[in-house]
């Protein structure tokens, strides 16, 4: 077992206040499903919805602190929704933008290359004050690398790619306006792999995130935070916690089915 006694108490623990916390906060869709209700029982409906709910927030509410947890243990920092800066130099912006466009137009994402042409121009040209820009995830490690995490849906939309790899790159040049000497790195984060156990599809990835140096899914971010053997840890850890749950979760649902 990677993870310590007292590790897994704290995920456990973590992981059974944010549920009890969405059952003292949810409140069930009241549009009326008539048909449904009758085909499948209110209750079963109230669950779906529950979980629908739940899914919205489960990267705040549980990945987010259990991440900040684990890599509290092997790292020098770790924190959650972290401020990395907030202005850019014009002429990073620019370089940005030209990144986009050779990437649109066939050439290989480069990450390292990306962050070098970055830091060449943080600094030059026109200051722009922005909003304060967060992370999900800032962890710093002994040796004072920087890792910036952007959690991610398991099945993320390929139409905001893009998107994506734009905010990587500007977390990169906000990170560095501030630091401009800091190795530092950003990805996207997949918690779980819902292909499982086919690969994950990273081609639907390719062409626009370097995928060695910008995307960690299930195993490869559990374990980059906690040590290998991290992630089958953490699932043990949400079977135990929704093992003492079942009680008090099939109690909630019971009433809607008066």
């Amino acid at each position: 077992m990677t993870l310590s006694t007292e590790q897994a108490r704290i995920i456990e623990n973590t992981i059974k206040e944010s549920i009890r916390n969405k059952f003292r906060t949810y409140r069930p869709e009241s549009k009326n499903m008539p048909f449904h209700y009758r085909l499948l029982g209110k209750d079963r409906m109230a669950l779906y919805s529950f979980i629908q709910s739940l899914n919205t927030t489960f990267g705040t509410s549980i990945f987010e602190p259990v991440a900040v947890s684990l890599a509290k243990s092997h790292f020098f920092d770790a924190q959650k929704q972290y401020k990395v800066g907030g202005s850019i130099s014009n002429l990073a912006q620019e370089e940005i933008q030209q990144i986009m466009n050779d990437l649109s137009t066939g050439k290989d994402p480069d990450k390292n290359t990306e962050i070098d042409r970055i830091r060449s121009v943080t600094n030059k040209g026109k200051v722009n004050k922005m909003n304060p820009v967060k992370v999900d995830l800032y962890i710093k490690d002994d040796n004072g690398t920087i890792y910036l995490f952007d959690l991610k849906t398991v099945k993320p939309n390929i139409s905001n790619f893009k998107d994506f790899k734009r905010t990587l790159l500007e977390w990169i040049a906000v990170y560095l306006s501030t630091f401009p000497d800091a190795n530092v790195h950003s990805y996207i984060a997949i918690p779980y792999n819902p292909y499982e156990p086919q690969p994950y599809e990273r081609w639907t990835l390719k062409g626009m995130l370097d995928l060695k140096n910008e995307l960690m899914v299930a195993n490869e971010f559990w374990d980059f935070l906690g040590g290998e053997g991290t992630y089958n840890d953490l699932l043990n850890c949400f079977e135990r916690a929704g093992i003492e749950l079942r009680p008090e979760i099939d109690k909630y649902f019971e009433k809607f089915k008066k």
